[in-house]
């Protein structure tokens, strides 16, 4: 039969392993990795404390190794919360660690009773892992994967259950023991549960951690740092899905190719860094402005695109015309810097059976014809 040290040794061998994993995550500057790495540590500490029993002082072995164990508990289920962006802390969680640290030191010097600190331990253990299991299945971004978020919820239950079976069995006397290093079978059970729960858990924030810097990669990809529009290449993605559909349902797809004009000039007259604060102003002025279901994207320097599901042509003209007239009606104080500009549009809807590129080039041609008849207008090809 498997010993309690043996457990506790191959514990504090995981954690460490999970620990130096969550380190090299610690650059990317993800939320919440701090308070895991924290975590690891102080329940290596824990555990090393642990395994002391019958070797070094009970304050050691019992009040302290089980307030950290219990606080580093606490620190993961906090990180989770700022992994999720919730910025208060679980105060009533660490006015629970206050009571766990009396009962610990009331139960083991005062009124000597090993089932009522196993009762007390477990209890509290039940509830941040229901209150982690919860927050994992009700705290996920709704455009991310399920599985890291539902692997860390399932353990968290798994152990709440585990810690909630333990307590009571414990505080009801179902099973009397004198020390947690007695070697009996739900002893090993219950010991392997509580403490081979850091490696489980540690896989599920590193699970987590990477889902964010996949997030990440997926914005780099998608999304145009600068403005916050659609990157060229996922505009052009989204656009080719919508013409597919629309090859289907028969609703048209119109394609506005929009340009700022005299963007050069400038970035010549107010330098680059203006430039760029025209270029995210508008971005933001025009996706503040669009319809829900348009694609809002850019192309490449000032230009970009706006694609507009079940629209025609001459509707399309007509939401850039009132896109353009608006952008002209905008006081200095709201423009930045104060600067003046407009944007050129050509406008063109899909013709059956042509691609993306056909269309975009049509567009593409009209916008030219209205940069030639003068700029800050919109023309249809």
């Amino acid at each position: 039969m498997l010993n309690p040290l043996t457990i506790l040794l191959v514990t504090i061998l995981a954690d460490a392993i999970a620990m130096a994993v969550l380190l090299s995550l610690r650059p990317a500057e993800i939320p919440g990795v701090g308070y895991w790495i924290a975590a690891n540590a102080i329940a290596v500490v824990a555990l090393l404390g642990t395994a002391l029993q019958g070797h070094a002082s009970p304050w050691l072995t019992l009040v302290v190794a089980n307030v950290l164990f219990a606080l580093a508990l606490l620190l993961l289920f906090e990180g989770c919360l700022r992994f999720l962006g919730r910025r208060p802390r679980p105060w009533p969680a660490y006015v629970g660690l206050l009571f766990v640290l009396a009962g610990m030191i009331y139960w083991t010097f005062v009124a000597p009773n090993f089932n009522a600190r196993v009762a007390l331990v477990s209890a509290y253990h039940a509830t941040v892992y229901a209150a982690l299991g919860l927050l994992m299945l009700t705290g996920r971004p709704a455009n991310r994967p399920r599985y890291s978020f539902y692997f860390l919820a399932t353990a968290a239950l798994l152990l709440c259950l585990g810690h909630t079976t333990r307590g009571v069995m414990y505080g009801f006397h179902l099973l009397e023991q004198a020390s947690l290093m007695q070697v009996s079978m739900p002893n090993i059970v219950f010991l392997a549960l509580g403490i081979l729960a850091p490696p489980f858990l540690s896989i599920g924030v590193v699970m987590l951690a990477h889902d964010r810097l996949a997030e990440r990669l997926e914005r780099l990809a998608n999304v145009d740092d600068l403005t916050g529009a659609l990157s060229r290449r996922a505009f052009i993605e989204i656009g080719g899905a919508l013409l597919n559909a629309s090859l289907r349902t028969g609703s048209p797809v119109a394609i506005a190719i929009v340009d700022i004009d005299s963007f050069k000039a400038v970035n010549d007259t107010h330098g680059h860094a203006a430039g760029d604060q025209v270029l995210a102003h508008f971005a933001a002025f025009v996706a503040r402005e669009l319809r829900i279901g348009d694609v809002f994207g850019r192309l490449g320097g000032e230009e970009f695109g706006v694609l507009c599901p079940a629209t025609s042509a001459a509707e399309a003209v007509v939401l850039l015309e009132r896109l353009r007239a608006r952008l002209a009606a905008t006081v200095p104080d709201e423009r930045p810097r104060g600067l003046r500009y407009t944007f050129s549009v050509g406008v063109d809807q899909q013709r059956r059976g042509e691609s993306l590129a056909q269309l975009m080039a049509r567009a593409d041609r009209a916008l030219y014809a209205a940069k030639a008849a003068g700029r800050d207008r919109v023309m249809a090809a």
